[in-house]
């Protein structure tokens, strides 16, 4: 790797006499850098006076750099950039690294205490980068490091001066940040524990020994160096370890039921949990984005309160990633035994698909407490009397991709009176950004809780219908594993009953049962696989009845019956004979007989994407670079996505070579990637090495992988992303 080099750079460092400020002056010093090595000379409580600045100096003219002294105080900013000025005509780069200590309790902090720790931490970082600041504006370029601490970020005791002060710099920055975007002004802050002259009495002297300031100057150095690519980061350093901090909000949560409630003090007590649940917290960068947090939140809030005016309704959100599609595709039965199966358990795999029925889980209302509180009077429901007797999906558009976060809307739509149970009918409203993607609904058994005089039908039920009276066009067997259970619990459903014996044995069983959604899924694969040329996004709906338990190690039978576009099912246990799941079917939007998967057509992205400047650039230079773009002689296809789903598809034909957008035009491509718009331009600027993004899943390829390496150089070099 190329050393980064500061030659022609002018860089002021305060407190730049011993420790950090030291280490940061000579290493940049070393490195070309002009240095202006400030120090006030005194001790660490601001008094006395001392030559450390020469003596650094010496060290840095000694090892052939080039350096001055300046020991005026930070307060009085405008005379040490007139240092820099005056010796080498400019300034690029400003440390601000100075402070004292004046550790007291709070109660017996002085004004002067308080006083001089924000003069020398706060306003003298103010009053040197004000000083500065004009002329990094005139030359477009301007490097600056404010040092905070983790006392500013955390708190400690006896330094509620420092703390202020050290958190005052963070704001300091943030607003920097944005003020100097424009003018190519980055502005970052370091929070750095290192053995200096005012840790060298509180850290242990094993620790003191081993946090040496050299460990952290590098981490500075590139943060000041022209190539880096960041501003307004927090970055905590310390042993050799450099690690991010910025702050996070919660979710947050409404304080009240509906618009046109009050707030009250109750309505916060009891709300309060959620206000400070940090599950789904997200850092803003703007003042800007938290407004505009707000307002979607509000709007929401309004949405939301009129949904649930017609009925009381549950809210939660559901996340997945690739990591949980293909643990739940285990769950059900796929195999790598089955070639097929592959798009289901591979994440990298150029056809990765979700199976459908996974998008039952976000449905699932067995957390929420609206079954139990939509109970006619005298009546309950828990988890010990209720059962799982009818499941429903049914999607709306496209099938959802590969990663996501849902909110859910659940409600009881109905109670039912099957005298000695009442059944809730509970749908489940599943959007992805306010984009309703499918329903569900569950008919929830309320064992010995009928008889309250209800109705018995509904009319907004989804019913099961009857298989066919003829022999099926299509039977699979597959035997479950003794540990089922226990592999499809892990997708969420953590109920004992399918792993604890004890708990089978007081239900009743001789041995934990299956889920019954697990059986549901082993069906549909089947289904999948027979009539939908195991396409996920073929189907449109499934409705199915559970009628008996299966025992993990059982073998499930599927049969199916092909009407039109709707495949009837019913799944028996061989071992046993008895019919499991009953009256179900799955409609499809083709059909497709027998097995093996059909690819799915790329959704072109309508708008115009980040990576869209990329391949433009790309182009460019393959129009420009004819001969070298065919020394690499291959066709290679982009599929870029978008919450896991293809939104764009991009062609690198280097045999023409010509490079549109769109999947190849003639032939098949030697190489196919699959990454998000998003990755593609975090790899394209370097900030992203494509190895760790193909090990992270980020990057898939398919094809000929050596030629995409082969790729790699001409890309790097020729159109320079």
């Amino acid at each position: 790797m190329d050393q980064l080099r500061f030659d022609n750079r002018v860089a002021i460092v305060t407190g730049a006499g011993g420790g950090l400020g030291k280490a940061y002056a000579l290493l940049l010093g070393s490195r070309g850098a002009k240095v202006v090595v400030n120090d006030l000379g005194g001790g660490r409580d601001g008094s006395g006076k001392s030559n450390f600045a020469d003596a650094v100096v010496k060290e840095i003219k000694d090892k052939g750099g080039i350096a001055v002294a300046d020991y005026n105080s930070v307060v009085e900013g405008e005379k040490i950039i007139k240092t820099a000025l005056d010796n080498f005509g400019r300034v690029d780069i400003l440390i601000n690294n100075a402070g004292i200590l004046r550790d007291k309790s709070f109660t017996k902090m002085s004004e002067q205490d308080w006083d001089l720790i924000h003069a020398v931490h706060l306003k003298g970082a103010f009053k040197t980068t004000q000083a500065a600041w004009e002329t990094f504006r005139k030359q477009k370029y301007g490097r600056i490091i404010m040092t905070s601490s983790n006392a500013g970020l955390f708190g400690n005791f006896g330094q509620a001066n420092y703390s202020a002060a050290k958190l005052g710099l963070v704001g300091l920055a943030n607003t920097l940040a944005l003020e100097g975007a424009k003018y190519n002004v980055k502005i970052n802050t370091i929070v750095p524990t290192a053995a200096s002259r005012l840790t060298e009495d509180i850290l242990p002297p094993e620790m003191f020994q081993a946090m040496q300031p050299e460990l952290i100057a590098p981490v500075v150095a590139y943060m000041v160096h022209e190539s880096f690519p960041d501003t307004g980061l927090v970055i905590d350093s310390t042993l050799g370890f450099a690690t991010k901090t910025h702050l996070v909000r919660s979710s947050g949560a409404p304080l009240r039921k509906k618009p046109s409630d009050l707030v009250t003090v109750e309505s916060v007590k009891e709300n309060w949990s959620k206000v400070v649940d940090m599950n789904g917290a997200k850092h803003l960068d703007k003042i800007a984005e938290v407004t505009l947090d707000l307002v979607e939140k509000l709007q929401e809030f309004d949405e939301r309160a009129k949904l649930d005016s017609e009925r009381e309704s549950y809210w939660t959100t559901y996340s997945y990633n690739s990591k949980d599609l293909v643990l739940y595709a285990l769950g059900v039965g796929a195999s790598v035994v089955n070639p097929s199966d592959l798009k289901f358990l591979y994440e990298s795999h150029e056809n990765f698909a979700p199976l459908p029925t996974y998008f039952i889980l976000a449905g699932m209302c067995m957390e929420s407490p609206i079954v139990a509180t939509s109970m006619p009077p005298g009546k309950h429901a828990d988890f010990t009397n209720i059962l799982h007797g009818e499941q429903y999906i049914e999607f709306l558009g496209d099938m959802p991709g590969t990663e996501g976060t849902f909110t859910t809307r659940c409600y009881v739509a109905d109670i039912l009176d099957k005298g000695s149970s009442a059944v809730a009918i509970v749908n489940s409203e599943i959007y992805q950004d306010k984009q309703l993607l499918c329903r569900t609904q569950q008919h929830i058994f309320v064992l010995g809780q009928g008889g309250f005089g209800g109705p018995r039908n509904s009319k907004i039920s989804v019913n099961v219908e009857n298989a066919p009276k003829r022999a099926p066009d299509a039977v699979v067997e597959q035997k479950t594993a003794e540990d089922q259970a226990a592999l499809y619990r892990l997708s969420g459903d953590l109920n004992p009953l399918h792993i604890d014996p004890n708990v089978a044995t007081v239900s009743g069983h001789p041995k934990p049962i299956l889920h019954g959604l697990a059986s549901l899924g082993f069906s549909a694969r089947h289904v999948l696989a027979k009539f939908a040329g195991n396409e996920p996004a073929n189907v449109k709906a499934l409705k199915a009845r559970f009628v008996k338990p299966v025992l993990p190690g059982h073998t499930l039978v599927t049969e199916m019956w092909l009407e039109g576009k709707r495949v009837h099912f019913q799944t028996k246990i061989k071992e046993t004979g008895n019919t499991v799941i009953a009256g179900a079917y799955i409609d499809l939007k083709s059909v497709v007989s027998g097995e093996g998967p059909s690819a799915p057509a790329a959704a072109q992205a309508t708008g115009s994407l980040k990576s869209d400047a990329l391949f433009a650039k790309i182009k460019e230079e393959v129009d420009k670079n004819q001969e070298k773009a065919k020394s690499v002689g291959g066709i290679f296809q982009y599929n870029i996505t978008d919450n896991g789903k293809t939104i764009k598809q991009w062609t690198l034909d280097l045999k023409a070579p010509k490079v549109h957008d769109g999947p190849p035009k003639s032939g098949k491509a030697d190489t196919t990637m699959t990454v998000s718009d998003s990755d593609l331009v975090e790899i394209a600027s370097g900030s992203l090495n494509p190895q760790v993004a193909y090990m992270k899943g980020k990057l898939k390829i398919s094809g000929n992988i050596m030629l995409a390496q082969k790729l790699g150089p001409l890309l790097k070099s020729d159109s320079k992303l």
